[in-house]
């Protein structure tokens, strides 16, 4: 059966702490991660932590970007959620590879809601 998403889970290591420590530059840059991998964005929110680190998460119509930066390791986790056959995670995370300096990424993904066919569709009866 077909998956509904895809879900790419990206360590990206060895990334330049200018970068990960802007929260502008990183609001931006996920931004455009996510223009990049074909998504349609809908709304997005970053902040900055003292003294140093960025979250923050990108909406998009087909699901969401987001990230945790840890700008003194140099390390960024980011987790890219995408639904339907038009946007491809994986030009998301290496976009964000690129821009954030990093020397290397490790990643995986995960097919997010194989569901079973013609299962009963079950209801939650509170007691």
């Amino acid at each position: 059966m077909k998956p509904l998403g895809r879900h790419v889970l990206a360590e990206i290591y060895g990334c330049d702490f200018e970068v990960l420590n802007n929260v502008k530059r990183v609001e931006e840059i996920m931004v455009n991660a996510a223009l990049e991998s074909g998504a349609e964005v809908r709304e997005y929110v970053f902040h900055k932590f003292s003294p140093q680190g960025v979250s923050g998460v990108v909406v998009i119509s087909e699901s969401h970007l987001a990230i945790h930066t840890w700008p003194e390791l140099g390390y960024a986790a980011v987790d890219v959620f995408t639904c339907g056959d038009s946007v491809n995670p994986w030009d998301a995370c290496n976009f964000l590879t690129r821009e954030f300096g990093a020397k290397d990424m490790a990643a995986q993904e995960t097919k997010r809601g194989i569901l079973p066919g013609m299962a009963p569709h079950l209801v939650a009866v509170n007691s």
